[in-house]
């Protein structure tokens, strides 16, 4: 149903658009300074709970640092780190995908063969692999979580470029003197938007989640950065004793991943030809 699709997108939207305004207003949302440590107040209960007497309403970690205050920072690490990662690992994946599939031949055998190989490895164990080499750092996980997700780009956009070249627009520029780099980019790139955008959006959902697991791993960002992965790692060890150290983390990345996925879905929904009128 076409009020379906756009519910979707409007919701997922709405939730991104709040995720985005916590990161950039964080420092004006936050009760709390993030990094600032109450030992006395260190594991107390949310404040509306029965048991919460403090000032904190969701609770405070073991060092006594403000749960909420430690969510809305990391939304902040979060979605630079999926932004950033969705743009530099589309561009990468798009040049090699419409350059294998325009001019094909060697070009598009090599490119190929590179594809396999990344996709022969689990793409979070590359991720840990690489970390593990470059070390933590803001610039090292996106780095790493780029070099493992352009290959998904790099294969759609060869396919539909294979496509595309043998229209009859392309032909007809091809006929006026057009050259090849300006047909490429002006004429056929433009035409995977579509499906680029839909794979961007799925993507920005799973390197969200890849670089929580890796901050839980301690492969992330430096400790001193908060972040959900590195929230969960820490809360842990006092699952049973103080459940609110992991259930906010957690419910944050579930919010945040579900937005990001409703908002992928609509927008396949509609700019997908082959399931239009069909839901």
């Amino acid at each position: 149903m076409v009020r379906m699709r756009y519910l979707k997108i409007w919701v997922g939207g709405a939730i991104l658009l709040v995720l985005v305004v916590c990161g950039l207003a964080a420092p004006l949302l936050s009760p709390f300074d993030p990094q600032e440590q109450t030992l006395e107040d260190r594991l107390r209960p949310p404040s509306w709970t029965a048991q919460g007497r403090g000032r904190y309403l969701l609770g405070s970690d073991n060092l006594g640092r403000d749960i909420l205050s430690r969510i809305i920072y990391g939304s902040r690490i979060s979605l630079l780190i999926g932004a950033t990662t969705v743009i530099l690992a589309g561009l990468l994946g798009c040049f090699l995908g419409a350059v294998a599939g325009y001019f094909g031949n060697l070009t598009d055998e090599i490119i190929t063969k590179i594809t396999e190989i990344f996709l022969a490895f689990p793409f979070l164990l590359m991720a840990i692999a690489l970390m593990a080499f470059l070390g933590q750092g803001l610039v090292n996980l996106i780095m790493a979580l780029m070099i493992t997700r352009w290959v998904q780009y790099c294969r759609v956009v060869r396919g539909e470029v294979l496509s595309l070249k043998e229209r009859d627009f392309v032909t007809a520029v091809r006929a006026l003197g057009g050259r090849d780099f300006y047909i490429l980019l002006r004429h056929v790139v433009p035409n995977t938007f579509a499906s680029v955008t839909v794979i961007a959006t799925f993507a920005m959902a799973i390197v969200i989640i890849a670089e929580a697991s890796l901050s839980f791993l301690g492969l992330g960002v430096p400790a001193s950065i908060p972040t959900w992965g590195s929230m969960l790692s820490e809360g842990r060890v006092y699952m049973y004793r103080a459940p609110w150290l992991t259930i906010f983390p957690g419910v944050a990345i579930f919010i945040t991943v579900f937005g990001i996925n409703l908002l992928g879905d609509g927008l396949r929904d509609i700019l997908d030809p082959k399931l239009r009128g069909h839901r």
